[in-house]
């Protein structure tokens, strides 16, 4: 029998005009049954797991069924994407930085705002995020803090850098421990299908889109947190800017988050094939990424290339949920990427 929280749930998703496959439904009916368990235990039944982690290929909607049980969760909640956890937990150890466990103390915030918390595609390659990451999961569980955790990534596979692997071992093997770690099935990329656009891919020249935003007025450069930006334009919506000042030099997901919160729309010119860039450069479009099609973001982005030349033989393992969104860009040229 399908758990209340499940069928509504599932009413919610079929109110946005959207059908659940079969995968998807016996999901939600799984994810359901254990949260409705979790927030009423049985003094005959085992514990429930603490938290649920949900993992699989891009496009098959994790986030929607998560984003849809959260929703209808009846208790105190929070959504981030794990970009905006990372900067909330570093701000707030600042705040409690020379105080004894600062750690426990955010855990402890953390825990008495919300004791519910989705983390949309956790996903770690940074070692000092994964490690702060990692040493945040247990004082959270700790708390009675109710995890809901969507990746592309098995827990083990989780900081894939060799380098570094080992380090977030115990960090993943808590995760495994604490959570009902379950797998989306393989099947269709349903982004690949949708007919809504979140933004356009400019195939044309450069001197083009200059024509096209010769109203946008003239800003040399931006301050961020601890750089400049160069700019091609700039208004209270939109910013306009070159891939390489995006991309090619080290800005970190803060800066990115940053931008997000003051533009509702972005134009990033000049897009090289992305194989020929480096993974660095890569990981960086990938988080801008992310984190524009996170917050709703409207998105442009102008290249020479075709958008499957644009993203052909790019190496970085991230980059296949990159090219879901991507193929969302509604295409001002002659095809559109195929999934």
């Amino acid at each position: 029998m399908t758990s209340e929280l499940a069928a509504q749930a599932a009413r919610l998703i079929e109110a946005r005009g959207l059908q659940l496959d079969e995968a998807q439904a016996r999901m939600l009916a799984c994810l359901g049954d254990w949260l409705q368990a979790r927030l009423r235990p049985s003094a005959w039944l085992r514990r429930p797991a603490a938290g649920a982690y949900l993992w699989g290929g891009v496009g098959r909607g994790k986030s929607l069924l998560l984003d849809a049980l959260f929703q209808v969760a009846p208790l105190a909640k929070r959504r981030l994407h794990v970009h905006a956890l990372l900067q909330d937990v570093q701000r707030r150890l600042l705040v409690h930085a020379g105080q004894a466990d600062p750690l426990a103390q955010v855990a402890d915030e953390l825990a008495a705002e919300a004791r519910l918390l989705f983390v949309d595609e956790f996903h770690v390659h940074d070692i000092g995020d994964a490690i702060l990451l990692g040493r945040l999961l247990k004082p959270l569980f700790e708390r009675d803090c109710i995890l809901l955790l969507s990746s592309n990534y098995a827990p083990p596979a989780l900081c894939p850098n060799p380098l570094y692997h080992s380090r977030f071992k115990p960090f993943a093997e808590v995760l495994q421990r604490r959570c009902l770690v379950l797998q989306m099935e393989a099947g269709i990329d349903y982004r690949c299908l949708g007919t809504q656009s979140w933004g356009r891919y400019l195939q044309q020249p450069a001197s083009q889109l200059r024509r096209q935003l010769s109203h946008l007025p003239s800003v040399a450069h931006l301050p961020l947190q601890r750089r400049s930006l160069t700019l091609r334009g700039m208004d209270s919506r939109t910013l306009w800017l070159d891939f390489a000042a995006l991309c090619q030099q080290p800005l970190a997901s803060s800066d990115y988050l940053q931008l997000t919160e003051r533009f509702a729309h972005f134009v990033i010119g000049e897009l090289p094939a992305l194989a020929q860039c480096s993974l660095d450069v890569q990981q960086r479009l990938i988080n801008f990424v992310d984190i524009a099609y996170d917050s709703g973001r409207e998105l442009w982005l102008q290249s020479e290339h075709d958008l499957a030349t644009l993203c052909a033989n790019v190496a970085h393992g991230d980059f296949v949920r990159t090219r879901s969104r991507l193929a969302q860009l509604r295409v001002d040229g002659p095809e559109r990427l195929a999934c």
